[in-house]
């Protein structure tokens, strides 16, 4: 019997709607059932993480019955191809509610609930989220798979188990203070361990050449270490379909985990040594790179999910009846950023030396698998790791390299005869200074296509960071705007806005987010607008109301929310945020009776742990707040805060909440930014540079509903180019040189007075992100701001029409983009 006969045998209908029902007292019965025989309890005295726990795993029931189906679905269509999108971060944010609503029973399983001592909203509240990510790639990783699942596109999304994911974050005396993110303390109810599925990962070693049977040269790989690769599945399910696809997240475990002879003798660390030395793998998010040995860990983790995703890929194609020369036709694979761009020479090396194909068929399976997205414009974040470290760890995937790169450079030099620059600059390998694998040129070599994430940064990656790529292959190059999915950051954060719009335009709009243009006719009714101001006026009592608890600072809901959440970093301009502050925060010093618009101005996000300014910025917003939140001339018309912990669960609560979203780094910086579609989708008004997916956000809401302001890209450089003198801003703007000399004085930090003068000497004598001479722009464009607030049937108006005409940044578009262009895959549909 066929395995998908024997899937569809193991349940009855009848069974099936008995055991995963979707009324009411199906889930009660259903939640009931798991707190007595999987979790021993009696719902009289369940905790509530007892009962969040039951509900999950009756919720991730009926998540796995669509899954089997979806596999069962698959088996019959062995030429349709599936999506691998690997990446090092998905930040998923948590899933209860997502899966509920995707389900269709958030209302079914509410009263389901109301048998048990928990309401669903608080075990909702309760439930942790897994930081598997630093930021925006996670978060766009999370996305992707939404969407692909929604769209019935078969797809796996592969990373790594970490133990321990992103630092939580908490402000003591004003700094940011990293504590361990224990996400899995608790129990993690939506992931399964395939623990049979395990697979070996080699690293160190040496290789050596042999003839085979058949008379061809090959290479073996007598590897030093062997760790396991162990996956943990969780179900994706898109939104009221029934595609159900998985994350599949590898954790790294010793081949013997304890030495038995070791303990007998009393030796008993070295009985576990292996065991933790290979755990290490899977521990942490991107441990600390400053020594070697985090180096080399983080090369480890890099290889490792990459090497047990490959392997997967492979034995799944083979198993159901693929050959290794037709791998392509199953599966189109993502490279989502440089991360992952060692599955290259990983793919490669498994063609070649496991399964025995000749090098320029493995190399065109190779190049047909792969695309690649390019994240970054930052010189710093385009990866290279050293020839030396990746050699020891890789010896294999070393000299598979430098044949890619020998080919490579003979082609060069074919095109471009006696062009030894163009050589230089387009080799794997960079020869200045200590020799290094230049990453982004592996995934541009193995992929038949590269994109970049917004139409500025791709045009910026064309002109500038891989001119050379696209003068020898242009036809490879494409833009995907980065999208993000309305189910999670409309329907499930912001019902009330979402509700407003179901009943205004239907209940089709989640999965066809271009509906939302519906609402522009309602943009000039009175009690639409009325109505929409009310349901943001409940949003920012919920946030307000949050930000009491977290940081004990009472703002004031009629305020205007005006709110920067994103990673700190001096190109996301937080700094240039702080210094508007502070010229607010003179005025009513010069003159207490000022007529200003009251502002609640929030920052929230983490700073990388060993990232000193950053971390000072921090310090700098918290020192602005100390100083203005309770100052008797401010007479709460200016509040401060700084909200700790930015995740996706308090995203959730943050982007509904937002009147005016900030999106002001330096133009040509950002790749694309994703914060900035999640604002607009919630009604927030951008005030913004010309960076990013800025551009084409105002392209589609109209310039006429977006703060501009600041330097384009080309006048960044060409004002670069021509020697910016950054003091001479300071000196010939008396606004600026008022608030520049008050936090040089000490005013914000009596106890050390030279705290700031790392940032203000920064800005005085380098300023490379063009703070200082965007300063005015900002300040002039922020009392724009001023000015439509003021006017709150216009500024409403703005917001509905900001909401309205954002349905191109829908995720789902972004997948189609890639199916249609680079992946050339379809729905498989029931």
């Amino acid at each position: 019997m066929v395995p998908s006969e024997l899937a569809a045998e193991s349940l009855s209908d009848a069974e099936h709607r008995t055991r995963t029902g979707l009324d009411p007292e199906s889930l009660r019965r259903a939640v009931r059932d798991h707190l007595f025989y999987f979790q021993g309890r009696h719902p009289a005295t369940a905790s509530v993480n007892d009962c969040y726990l039951a509900v999950a795993y009756a919720v991730r029931d009926r998540l796995f019955q669509h899954g089997v189906q979806s596999l069962d679905l698959l088996l019959h269509r062995p030429d349709a191809r599936i999506v691998a999108y690997l990446s090092a971060e998905f930040l998923m944010g948590p899933q209860l509610a997502a899966n509920l609503v995707n389900l269709g029973i958030l209302d079914a399983m509410r009263e389901a609930m109301t048998a048990f001592p928990h309401d669903l909203d608080r075990l909702i509240d309760h439930e942790e989220e897994p930081g598997l990510g630093n930021g925006g790639l996670g978060r766009l990783a999370a996305c992707y798979l939404d969407s692909l699942a929604t769209l019935e596109v078969p797809a796996i999304g592969y990373g790594i188990r970490y133990e321990f994911g992103i630092f939580n974050q908490q402000i003591r005396d004003g700094w940011q203070v990293e504590l361990t993110d224990k996400w899995l303390h608790l129990g993690y109810p939506w992931e399964i361990a395939r623990p049979e599925r395990a697979v070996e990962v080699r690293f160190g070693g040496t290789t050596e050449g042999y003839t085979d049977a058949d008379g061809r040269y090959r290479v073996r790989w007598n590897a030093a270490e062997i760790v396991m690769g162990v996956p943990h599945d969780t179900p994706i399910l898109g939104y009221r379909v029934k595609t159900c696809n998985l994350l599949r997240l590898w954790r790294a475990e010793a081949v013997q985990s304890f030495d038995f002879a070791s303990f007998n003798v009393g030796e008993y660390g070295r009985a576990v040594e292996q065991q933790v030395s290979t755990e290490t793998i899977s521990k942490v998010l991107y441990p600390n790179d400053a020594s070697p040995q985090g180096k080399a860990l983080r090369l480890k983790q890099q290889y490792f999910f990459v090497s047990c995703a490959i392997q997967d890929m492979l034995r799944s194609h083979i198993r159901f009846g693929g050959t290794p020369d037709t791998f392509h036709h199953r599966w189109a694979a993502q490279l989502n950023d440089t991360h992952p761009a060692v599955a290259v020479p990983e793919l490669m090396r498994l063609l070649l030396d496991e399964h025995g194909l000749e090098w320029d068929a493995a190399w065109e399976v190779t190049q047909k698998t792969f695309g690649y997205t390019n994240h970054t414009l930052l010189p710093e974040a385009l990866e290279t790791w050293s020839v030396d470290l990746f050699g020891a760890l890789l010896p294999r995937h070393l000299e598979i390299v430098y044949e890619i790169n020998r080919r490579l450079v003979d082609g060069v030099r074919r095109v471009y005869p006696g062009d030894e620059g163009r050589v230089r600059r387009m080799s794997l390998i960079d020869e200045s200074g200590r020799r290094s694998i230049r990453m982004a040129h592996l995934a541009c070599a193995g992929s038949h296509a590269v994109n970049g994430v917004a139409a500025l940064h791709t045009d910026l990656l064309k002109t500038q960071v891989l001119a050379d790529w696209v003068a020898m292959r242009p036809d490879r190059f494409h833009n995907v705007t980065n999208g993000v999915t309305p189910r999670r950051f409309m329907v499930v954060s912001n019902p009330g806005l979402s509700g407003l719009i179901t009943a205004a335009i239907g209940d089709g709009w989640p999965s066809r987010l271009e509906a939302l243009r519906e609402l522009e006719r309602f943009a000039d009714d009175p009690d639409f607008r009325a109505r929409w101001r009310d349901v943001k006026r409940e949003n920012k009592q919920r946030l307000a109301a949050a930000i009491e608890q977290r940081t004990g600072i009472v703002v004031y809901p009629d305020s205007l929310f005006d709110v920067q959440v994103k990673r700190i970093h001096e190109y996301k301009r937080q700094h240039l945020n702080v210094l508007h502050l502070l010229t607010l925060y003179r005025r009513l010093k010069a003159d207490p009776s000022l007529d200003i618009v009251p502002r609640t101005v929030v920052f929230g996000g983490k700073a990388a742990p060993g990232y000193f300014i950053a971390k000072l910025m921090i310090k700098l917003v918290t020192a602005v707040g100390a100083l203005v939140n309770d100052d008797p001339d401010v007479r709460g018309r200016l509040k401060v805060v700084f909200f700790p912990n930015f995740n996706v669960k308090v995203g959730q609560i943050i982007y509904p909440a937002a009147d005016l979203s900030e999106q002001i780094s330096t133009a040509g910086q950002e790749a694309s930014g994703t914060g900035n579609m999640k604002f607009a989708l919630n009604g927030a008004i951008t005030i913004g540079t010309l960076d990013g997916a800025n551009i084409e956000i105002r392209d589609e809401v109209g310039p006429e509903n977006f703060f501009l302001f600041g330097l384009t890209a080309d006048e960044v450089r060409l004002r670069k180019a021509a020697g910016y003198d950054p003091r001479a801003v300071y000196e010939s703007n008396p606004v600026l040189r008022g608030v520049i000399d008050l936090i040089a004085s000490g005013a914000l930090s009596p106890d050390d007075p030279s705290r700031f003068r790392p940032l203000v000497d920064g800005l005085l004598w380098h300023d490379p992100f063009m703070v200082l001479a965007d300063f005015q722009a900002y300040v002039d464009c922020q009392a724009q701001v001023d000015a439509l607030w003021r006017d709150g049937e216009a500024w409403t108006r703005a917001s509905i029409l900001n909401v309205a005409r954002m349905g191109k940044f829908s995720s789902d578009r972004s997948i189609r983009d890639y199916c249609e262009r680079i992946w050339h895959v379809e729905p498989v549909r029931a």
